[in-house]
């Protein structure tokens, strides 16, 4: 037993140190490519004739495409592997994104974030995806908290950089939105083609493992997959109709609506706070860094309980209160609070609610599966900014819309404590359970 914990131990340590620190740097890249055009929204929207309305309308749009191509990007990453379609998909919205530099007017705004999120589509769930040919079950909340550090972390550092960026206005006659599209686009460009080389679609692949290594991780995947596949076999279309799935994508879609709408407007937020320009980026960093934190607290914590559900119930009633606190005050230090406090729970809810769906999901089912909720949950990223940018027209300042925000983490949070299923905790245990018994 000694010698087994020992193997699993060096194993799991050697996987954590290849693949999360650079699947984190493609994440960084993903999502900080998909959220600046909140801080390019400081100067291009009076370049380029965008009302609050049409910004929340196109910052929001990208997550059509996303939704529409989310599905069948993910099963063509089942099936090409994941080494081959995350470059793939890189590659292309590093290109997409850099030519954001080109926009001109709303419609050509609009057109170029729809085919940004047909390019991006997939990312996200492949990932997630490709983690569970890596990590066994009980480590999945604390490697997809790991995993989505990245997603703060690139709002936060993405906060000042983009702000840095903004100053380089009038370089070679070019504003300087359109200096923050192609330095941060293109990175991306160079990561895919690093990706092709750096990564393995499978532990049988990874000659970085030496056999032993190989063997005991590729048989506790294995042994996992089937006892999934025993349990809830489904197939495509099943998968495709299946309520607990749907369910997981109504939560997922009001948390997005909640996360997102936060991220796109918040420097705007920020700045309608009286901040001087030049602190608007260093301050908007701040809830960012305290959800990365939490983020990963919070996700081993879930690992530990086993209680993914109520752990991410729990998270959600956190970012709502935060929102309301935001929307409730007029002092500029309590919405700062606030927006720290939504923050906290926001991204406290992701480990728990990825760890969900694979604990009852495996091949295509999950390759779909994944997908799915994560293409119904990214409309969230639509409606939330366009709720903010609708409501923002028709009032005055920001508290209605960050109201609204609020109530949509407050459902996410009741509909996740009281839903039951194949992808409740009691699932964890059950394949937990019925493997150290086939090893016994």
């Amino acid at each position: 037993m000694n010698t087994d914990l020992a193997l699993e131990k060096r194993t799991m340590s050697k996987v954590t140190r290849r693949l999360m620190p650079f699947l984190i740097l493609l994440y960084f890249f993903a999502f900080l490519d998909r959220v600046n055009v909140g801080f390019a929204a400081l100067t291009m929207n009076k370049d380029i004739g965008l009302t609050a309305s049409l910004f929340g309308w196109g910052a929001g749009i990208f997550f059509i495409g996303y939704f529409l191509f989310e599905v069948p990007s993910n099963l063509a990453l089942e099936k090409a592997g994941a080494r081959i379609w995350l470059a793939r998909i890189m590659m292309t919205w590093g290109v997409v994104s850099a030519c954001g530099a080109f926009v001109k007017g709303p419609t050509s705004f609009m057109a170029l974030r729809f085919i940004l999120g047909a390019a991006e589509a997939g990312f996200f769930p492949g990932v997630i995806l490709y983690l569970t040919f890596w990590f066994p079950s009980r480590y999945r909340a604390q490697v997809v908290g790991l995993f989505m550090l990245a997603n703060p972390v690139s709002t936060a550092l993405g906060s000042v950089v983009s702000g840095f960026i903004l100053r380089m206005d009038g370089l070679f006659g070019m504003a300087g939105w359109q200096w923050l599209f192609i330095l941060e686009g293109l990175p991306s460009v160079v990561m895919g083609c690093i990706t092709l080389r750096y990564l393995s679609d499978s532990p049988a692949k990874a000659a970085w493992l030496d056999s032993a290594e190989r063997n005991w991780l590729d048989t506790q995947i294995r042994a996992e997959t089937a006892e999934r596949a025993r349990r809830h076999k489904m197939t495509l279309a099943q998968t495709l109709a299946n309520p607990h799935v749907l369910v997981l994508g109504l939560i997922y879609f009001l948390i997005v609506t909640a996360n997102n709408g936060l991220v796109l407007w918040q420097p705007q937020i920020m700045k309608a706070l009286g901040l001087p320009e030049h602190w608007v980026g260093p301050v908007n960093a701040i809830p960012f860094v305290v959800g990365a934190v939490t983020m990963l607290v919070w996700g081993r914590l879930a690992d530990k309980r086993g209680k993914y559900r109520v752990d991410l119930a729990c998270a959600c009633t956190v970012a709502a209160a935060g929102l309301a606190l935001a929307a409730a005050s007029t002092q500029p230090l309590a919405v700062i609070a606030g927006l720290v406090l939504a923050a906290v729970g926001g991204y406290g809810a992701l480990p728990s609610f990825w760890a969900l769906p694979t604990t009852f999901l495996s091949g295509t089912a999950a390759a779909a599966g994944l997908a799915l909720a994560n293409s119904i949950g990214n409309l969230g990223g639509f409606a939330g900014p366009y709720m903010i940018g609708y409501v923002r027209s028709t009032t005055s300042g920001y508290a209605y819309g960050l109201a609204v925000l609020a109530v949509a983490a407050l459902l996410a949070g009741i509909i996740a404590l009281r839903a039951r299923g194949p992808g409740g905790d009691e699932s964890v245990d059950a394949v937990e359970v019925s493997l150290d018994s086939r090893a016994r």
